[in-house]
This record gives structure tokens, C-alpha cells and sequence, in this order.
């Protein structure tokens, strides 16, 4: 059996439509497939890429670890470098009351642990956060979601959670003395890059702190230099009480966490012991992995080309075909009349060698978030391609 006939037949499906790419190999913003074909990545894997696909650092670190040692023992119990020097790493971007950190495998797994967390540290139950939000797919975070078409097959969900409108200073109201949380993506991704308006996260966070609410920042797609500072954040003039993050963090590996002070996290101690628990969180290799990954970020300074490149994205994809495009640094998406015109697009690029993709609660707009590592030259050549698609599949 082929490759293609064994992935259809025995790896789970997500969709009637898979896009059926088969690669066999990945470097830079590049992905090669099976018969030579080159595609240019211009979504790094759903925001994962960061650095690019195999950033020989990345790939030196997982190596060097690897002749060390993998799994040793459930998370928590043996001192390992890899995650104590990820750790210490990972505090120094951060402001200093955010210096205990959780390590997981997934976005989802770091929501729902900081959910965990917001309700035992306050002793409250109600969780609040946005309409449009994306926080993953376990039933914790699925509960968080803020769109009922993904939710509703799934029901009953957790309950006593409750949404309101990003950009909405009336419904701060809604956060009150009962509620343990309020998540929010710094940046909201899936809803098709929905950036904060001026005020509005500093209200959320006096609102928060009135309350005595805990602000939790979803940063998963939005961290790690994609909107132009290592934190999102820092453009907005506020600090989270726990932070969430994910897929750039792990240079292609799967790793992430929720980031809290430390005496927040030590209600994961007692009253039970082992309050949260996972097998595989902070694996050595992905910690490794990680620590590199950081290393590049700062050391080749890969934030601060973030909105040159952003800005020459915007300058080139000139169309009649595409009605917007909001960013927030190289989280971009560029928005046409429906979906059925973008998904036209979608298909053509992909046979023209330029890998985009759509948002789930933002159907008419594609993504655009290339490795960060990506140069002027390769996004002229992706916006090239991209006008070409765009002409030779709706005009």
C-alpha cells in the first residue's frame, strides 16, 4: 500500500477533505514533496515554525539531548537541565512575577491546566472568555471556545463559563466577584487576527483586578516574536496573572506551558498532592529543542525584522480580490469576499508552490504567518505566486 492509502486508511481524519500534501522533507520556510514539488511555507505549521522547519541549532539541541537521555520519569519528581535551564530561560523574557512554569505537550493541555489552576487558586467556579476565541479542543478548553458550532456536538461542556465580546468594554461588567478567570487570546487568531483596540486590555485588566479575577492570556499563536515583541503583551501595557503558550515555542517540537508566580502554583501542591500531573510534560527533548529555539529568537533578533516584513507583505498583496489585511507583525490575514473565493485561492497557490491556509471562525480571510526567519526576497517570491493564484482561479 501506498503512503497516501495507509494515512487514509489508518491515521484518525479530521475532515472529508484532507489536503493531502506528502512530504518528505522540510528546510527553512521550504516543504519538498514526494515528487520534487516545492512549497513555500507560509503558515509554519499553524504558527509552530517560528525559526523555520529544522533550524540547525534546533535540530544540534535535540541531537545533543538525545545522546543523553529521553523519558526518565513523570514531570516534577528528578531534577532535569533541560527543563531548569528552559525554565530560567523563559523568566527572562518575562516580568519577574511570572517565574513558575508548567510544562505540557499542547496548547490545550496548558489552557486547561491554567483553567485548574485559576479555580483552585480563588476558591470561584465561573470562567469567562471571548466570543470568537480559539483555546483548543480537549473539553476544558473546548468549553472556552467561543463559537457553538464547534461546541454543541460535544455538550454538556463545563459548566458555569461564560463569553463575552473581544473589544467590548460593556461587557466587562459581566466580570464580577464570582468569576476565578477571564482568558483571553492577546491576539485573536482564529477569529482572523482581531488586534486589541487602544484601552481595551488595560480595562480588561483594572476590571480583573477590582474583582480580584485572575487575567489569563492565551499567547499560543500570538508568542515567541510573531507579533513583533517576544510577548504580545508588551505592545499593550499590561502583565498577565497566568500565561499560556505553545506551538512557536518548540522549534517544531511539541512542548508548552502556563506561566504563573510562584505562590499562584503552589495550589498544585496540596489539598490533593499532585494537583496536576502529566507523564510526558517537559520532556528533555522538547525542553532542549525549546531552550534553542529562544536562544535564536533573541540572539538572531528575529522580532525586530517582524514589521518590516509585515509591512512588505501589505505593500506587495495588492488585489482587487482581497478587500483587507490586518496583522499584528507577521499574524496577518488577508481577507476576501467569501469563502468560496478564498478556498479557490487556497487550492491554486497550493498548486503554485505557496502553502496558506483559512480560520476557523473567519472563513473568507486567509493566514499568512511565515517562519520569522523568512527573507525580503522569499516573501516577493510568495506574493508573486499568490497574486498569480489569485488572477488564475477567481480573476
Amino acid at each position: 500500500m501506498s503512503q497516501r492509502q495507509l494515512f487514509l486508511q489508518h491515521v484518525a481524519q479530521t475532515s472529508d477533505f484532507p489536503l493531502m500534501i506528502e512530504i518528505e522533507k522540510a528546510e527553512g520556510v521550504y516543504m519538498y514533496g514526494s515528487e520534487g514539488q516545492r512549497y513555500l511555507d507560509l503558515i509554519s505549521g499553524i504558527g509552530v515554525s517560528n525559526v523555520g522547519h529544522r533550524h540547525p541549532r534546533v535540530v544540534r539541541a535535540i541531537h545533543d539531548q538525545l545522546d543523553k537521555y529521553m523519558h526518565l520519569m513523570v514531570y516534577g519528581e528528578f531534577v532535569q537541565g533541560p527543563q531548569a535551564q528552559l525554565a530560567h530561560a523563559l523568566t527572562q523574557t518575562l516580568p519577574p512575577h511570572l517565574n513558575n512554569i508548567y510544562f505540557l505537550n499542547s496548547g490545550s493541555e496548558a489552557v486547561e491546566g491554567a483553567l485548574k489552576l485559576a479555580k483552585r487558586h480563588t476558591g470561584r467556579t465561573e470562567l469567562i472568555s471571548c466570543y470568537n476565541a480559539y483555546h483548543g479542543s480537549t473539553q476544558g478548553s473546548l468549553s472556552m471556545n467561543g463559537s457553538e458550532s464547534f461546541k454543541n456536538a460535544f455538550r454538556p461542556l463545563l459548566p458555569d463559563v461564560r463569553h463575552i465580546h473581544h473589544n467590548s468594554l460593556d461587557d466587562l461588567q459581566h466580570i464580577t466577584e464570582r468569576t476565578a478567570a477571564v482568558l483571553v487570546e492577546t491576539v485573536q487568531g482564529e477569529a482572523g487576527v482581531r488586534v486589541p483596540q487602544p484601552g481595551y486590555l488595560q480595562q480588561l485588566r483594572e476590571r480583573c483586578n477590582q474583582t480580584g479575577t485572575l487575567l489569563i492570556l492565551d499567547e499560543i499563536q500570538c508568542g515567541f516574536g510573531r507579533t513583533g515583541t517576544f510577548w504580545a503583551f508588551e505592545q499593550f501595557g499590561i502583565e498577565p496573572d497566568i500565561l499560556v503558550c505553545a506551538k512557536g515555542m518548540g522549534g517544531g517540537m511539541p512542548i508548552s506551558a502556563f506561566i504563573a508566580p510562584q505562590e499562584i502554583m503552589a495550589a498544585f501542591k496540596t489539598s490533593p498532592v499532585l494537583g496536576h500531573c502529566t507523564t510526558f510534560g517537559g520532556h528533555p527533548v522538547s525542553c532542549a529543542a525549546s531552550l534553542a529555539t529562544i536562544q535564536v529568537i533573541l540572539e538572531e533578533q528575529l522580532p525586530a525584522g517582524v514589521q518590516q516584513k509585515a509591512e512588505l507583505f501589505k505593500s506587495l498583496l495588492v488585489h482587487p480580490r482581497i478587500k483587507e489585511i490586518r496583522n499584528c507583525g507577521l499574524m496577518m490575514a488577508a481577507e476576501f469576499e467569501s469563502f468560496e473565493v478564498l478556498k479557490a485561492v487556497i487550492d491554486q497557490a497550493i498548486l503554485n508552490g505557496v502553502l496558506t491556509d483559512w480560520f476557523l471562525f473567519c472563513d473568507n480571510s486567509m493566514r499568512i504567518a511565515p517562519p520569522l526567519t523568512i527573507t525580503e526576497e522569499q516573501i516577493k517570491e510568495a506574493c508573486a505566486i499568490l497574486l498569480r493564484s489569485i488572477t488564475e482561479a477567481v480573476g
